[in-house]
């Protein structure tokens, strides 16, 4: 391997993800902003979020939804917040995708565990997902709000979720790396909005109230 070469390779690929953030902070500010409330909205009603993708999406949902269920600042003591990837249960995913087929593995586990008011946060880096947008469709026919981690222009999801954000980029590798920074950017919003301020303890009673019934 050519040293030069190498480093001639590194500075354009870490210069290419830093110009696809720096349009994301021109074109997707209002569709993160959007995520984040959609997710505070379901937290507060005593819902949850759950997460799916496929490949290094679904890497980054086990990711954004361990920022929720443990925190993601570490100086913040906080009460969990209840996030669910679709993407863990090994026995599960294995057993429909031998008995039934690969395609419905996210739409089966949000029939059996979504409920209205909770919120999915469906991962696709082409938007194109057959499972994925099958669990959108799970989600609608629910009462469930979706929003998009998209790339590609948004793809069918694009038109599929309520919340489309979608990374101006064609580049796989760049539109997952722009997806886990939205995800941590979402989670601060969501962490902020609940534990930080004034309407801390009215939020966090609220969400308590909705959860137990009382």
């Amino acid at each position: 391997m050519n040293a030069d070469e190498s480093r001639r390779r590194i500075r354009a690929h870490l210069l290419a993800s830093a110009n696809v953030k720096q349009s994301m902070a021109d074109t997707c500010l209002d569709g993160i902003l959007a995520g984040a409330e959609t997710i505070l909205a379901a937290f507060c009603a005593g819902g949850k979020l759950m997460l799916c993708g496929n490949g290094g999406s679904a890497a980054d949902s086990q990711h954004i939804a361990a920022e929720f269920t443990n925190r993601l600042r570490p100086e913040l003591r906080r009460m969990a917040l209840p996030a669910l990837a679709l993407t863990t249960d090994t026995s599960f995913l294995t057993s429909h995708a031998n008995d039934v087929c690969f395609e419905s593995v996210f739409q089966r586990q949000v029939e059996a565990l979504g409920r209205e008011g909770d919120a999915l946060l469906a991962i696709s880096s082409s938007g194109n997902s057959e499972n994925v947008m099958r669990a959108v469709q799970a989600c609608e026919r629910r009462g469930i709000s979706t929003i998009g981690l998209l790339g590609m222009q948004g793809g069918r999801l694009g038109s599929m979720v309520d919340v489309p954000i979608i990374v101006p980029s064609d580049s796989t590798q760049h539109v997952q790396e722009a997806h886990i920074a939205i995800g941590h950017i979402i989670a601060d919003l969501v962490e902020s909005a609940l534990f930080d301020g004034p309407m801390t303890t009215a939020r966090a009673a609220q969400r308590e109230s909705a959860r137990t019934g009382a």
